[in-house]
This record gives C-alpha cells, sequence and structure tokens, in this order.
C-alpha cells in the first residue's frame, strides 16, 4: 500500500471518528435513543451520502463505542460504590463507622478501576484514538496529539505498542 493510499485511508478514519461521534451525539440527545441506535443512525446517515462504506462506518463506530462505553462503566462503578457504602442500616450504625466503611470501599474501588485504567491506556497502531499524549512502551518517546488519529507506529523506533495521558 503506497504511503499516499495509507495517509488518505488513516484520514477518512480519523473524519468519519469525528462524524460519528458528532452524528451519534445529536441523535442520542434529541431522540433520547440508546447509544447503539444513535450510532447506527449516525452510520446510515453518513454511508447513505457515498462517502463512507458500512464497512468503515462499523469500523470506527466500535472504537467509538469502545472509547464510550468506558467512561460509562466507570461512572457506573463510582456510582455503584458510593450507593452500597450508604445504604440507611450502615449510616445507622454511627458516622464514624459509615465513613470507615466509605473510606475503605471507595479505596478498594479505585484501586480495582487504577488496575483496569493501566489495561484501557494501552493503545497499538493502527487504531484510532482521541486527543492526548502517547508514550511509546518500548524506547519512551512520546507523541502529542492535538486531534484525533489513527496512531502512527512509533517515529524513533518503529515499534506498534503505546500507553496513553491526556
Amino acid at each position: 500500500m503506497s504511503e499516499n493510499t495509507q495517509k488518505s485511508e488513516e484520514h477518512e478514519d480519523v473524519s468519519l471518528y469525528q462524524k460519528l461521534a458528532d452524528r451519534a451525539a445529536e441523535a442520542f440527545q434529541g431522540g433520547r435513543r440508546s447509544l447503539d441506535e444513535a450510532l447506527k443512525k449516525a452510520g446510515e446517515e453518513l454511508t447513505s451520502g457515498g462517502e463512507y462504506t458500512r464497512e468503515q462506518a462499523e469500523k470506527v463506530g466500535e472504537f467509538l463505542r469502545r472509547d464510550i462505553g468506558e467512561v460509562g462503566k466507570k461512572a457506573r462503578q463510582a456510582r455503584d460504590s458510593v450507593i452500597e457504602a450508604v445504604e440507611p442500616h450502615r449510616v445507622a450504625a454511627g458516622v464514624q463507622s459509615g465513613l470507615s466503611k466509605l473510606l475503605r470501599s471507595a479505596a478498594d474501588v479505585l484501586t480495582e478501576i487504577a488496575g483496569k485504567s493501566e489495561q484501557i491506556l494501552d493503545f497499538k497502531t493502527g487504531e484510532v484514538t482521541s486527543p492526548g499524549t502517547l508514550t511509546c512502551k518500548e524506547c519512551g518517546k512520546e507523541m502529542h496529539f492535538k486531534t484525533t488519529v489513527k496512531i502512527p507506529p512509533c517515529p524513533h523506533c518503529h515499534k506498534t505498542k503505546f500507553r496513553k495521558s491526556y
């Protein structure tokens, strides 16, 4: 594949990611649709013009679904931890006891989230990612992105595994 063809495909994936995100947000907010319905509608709108194929929309939609899903998962975990920690029978047992349990529970959840977050911050060449910094896991070279991009190999060592930071 030529470098120009590869850059064109990369630009298409990034452009489609942005357009899918914008259209899905509009459909989600405007019609109170589920995420899957909003992404499906956005994908249909973008593919109907012929600029993108259904396969492209589905592939990039999975990247977007992954990113949105992780944010939702973390929010649900935090909500569930707080609800569990402040149940009425615990609060009735005493403020000090409740606070102690809340802090222990929050520490456990945060430890678990930190471990999972480490895995979520792993990215590979060829994936699409939002703005931020990717650090090569092999040589430590940082790549800074101000826009959504398709991840290239490391410009220093040409390896393909990175850690994301914002």
